[in-house]
């Protein structure tokens, strides 16, 4: 029961945390919306994002949006005392679930369109 408690507050702390998280990255998020929308990264059930095909500056924005991602990551587990690698895969399936149609996705080790 605790942990589900734990795993509930995770969550919304994740929800009530994105818009303030996305501020400080608002140009990367552009960047990284218009290369979604080519088809040249995609989103992965471990919380992070991957180049699906190597072109232009892909390779930049996945590092820069992965290393906010596990900052965030990090602070949110300590903040509830979970392991990181439990908001990892929390913050993965939440990802993968609001990925819009037509972008990519990892799933079983293979990228597909949604």
């Amino acid at each position: 029961m605790k942990r589900f408690a734990q795993l509930s507050a995770f969550i919304l702390v994740l929800c009530l945390a994105a818009p303030a998280f996305s501020m400080g990255l608002e140009e990367a998020k552009s960047r990284l919306d218009a290369a979604k929308q080519q088809g040249l990264v995609g989103e992965t059930p471990t919380g992070y994002l991957e180049v699906v095909k190597a072109d232009g500056n892909a390779r930049g924005i996945v590092e820069a949006i992965n290393k906010a991602r596990r900052d965030e990551y990090a602070r949110i587990a300590e903040k509830h005392d979970i392991p990181v690698t439990q908001v990892e895969t929390v913050a993965g399936q939440k990802a993968l679930d609001k990925t819009p149609s037509g972008q990519y996705i990892l799933k079983d080790g293979e990228w597909v369109k949604k």
